[in-house]
């Protein structure tokens, strides 16, 4: 990887969202921007969804440190802010091999591929069959 690249950039994906994201080392401002928002204003001031992304970062301590740009799109909150967490760390472990040694101790570089099942014909939703009249 080379030294003087002025940013990097990764996918994060879980449910049916797709994160990408971008770290800037060298701007002045620090913050992370998802969408052309503020990230608390992303979430409505949700601490929950707030700490998810924020997790990779204070675990290897790079809160303030970075100028994050994220483009989300597709499922809700719970899966973007997975989504943006897997691709910040992913990043990370690019930047420094004890920054992948940390996130993968704490899971953080797996992708959680859990979706939600199809509903199957002649089914109330997947597996929930409609109710059984004897008479």
């Amino acid at each position: 990887m080379k030294k003087n690249k002025k940013y990097y950039h990764n996918i994060g994906k879980r449910k049916t969202s797709i994160a990408l994201i971008y770290i800037y080392k060298k701007k002045k401002k620090k913050k992370i921007i998802i969408n052309n928002k503020d990230i608390k204003n992303y979430f409505n001031n949700n601490i929950y969804y707030q700490n998810k992304v924020f997790y990779p970062l204070k675990i290897t301590n790079n809160l303030n440190k970075f100028y994050i740009i994220i483009k989300v799109k597709g499922g809700g909150y719970t899966g973007q802010s997975e989504a943006i967490s897997l691709g910040i760390s992913k990043i990370l472990s690019k930047l420094d091999k004890k920054y992948f040694k940390i996130l993968k101790i704490n899971k953080l570089l797996t992708r959680n591929s859990k979706i939600v099942e199809r509903k199957k014909y002649g089914r109330k939703k997947s597996r929930k069959k409609f109710q059984f009249s004897k008479r």
